[in-house]
């Protein structure tokens, strides 16, 4: 079976638009490969993000990470955080374990059915995937979902309380064995 399909759009383009700024990581990189340590099949550790210069009047804080680029209509959602207060400005390496995580903060269900970080997993030989690592500041100290929320519905709300976005795209690519 062929995976050739069109390259899907960056999903933030298609939303309204937010103010920016910055994140950054001493793990994962913007457009470089990810280290195996925080791919799926091998360590599956949620890499460190530290973030700043975020807008005046932030409330709180969501982070995701998202595929566009999984062979499916809707993408694979990886990770997603909410409720990170606004006086935490990153979170540890390791921390999509569950352990380590601010008070308050919630992690949802990803698209493999587990509450915290799953890390990349294209399929053998298919083209190199993004992953968009998304720092979100929040107009309220919470939103109004719980953990049984999907990572869908924690966008959904977003588009309605995000002031500005921070954003760092890695890749990951497994060579066709």
């Amino acid at each position: 079976m062929s995976l050739d399909r069109p390259i899907a759009p960056d999903p933030y383009e298609l939303l309204p638009a937010v103010g920016s700024f910055t994140l950054t990581s001493t793990d994962v990189q913007d457009g470089e490969p990810v280290d195996d340590v925080y791919a799926g099949s091998h360590g599956n550790r949620s890499p460190q993000l530290s973030w700043s210069g975020f807008p005046e009047g932030t409330q709180s804080f969501a982070v995701t990470c998202y595929d566009p680029d999984a062979p499916t209509p809707s993408g694979f959602w990886h990770w997603a955080v909410a409720g990170i207060p606004a006086d935490v400005t990153s979170l540890a390496q390791g921390v999509g374990d569950g352990f380590g995580l601010p008070e308050g903060a919630i992690q949802l269900r990803n698209d493999a059915g587990q509450a915290g970080y799953t890390g990349p997993m294209p399929p053998s030989g298919d083209r190199a995937h993004r992953y968009y690592f998304v720092v979100h500041a929040v107009d309220v100290p919470a939103l109004e979902i719980d953990d049984t929320a999907s990572p869908a519905y924690l966008s959904f709300n977003l588009v309605f309380h995000t002031l500005a976005r921070a954003i760092v795209t890695p890749t990951y690519q497994v060579a066709a064995e």
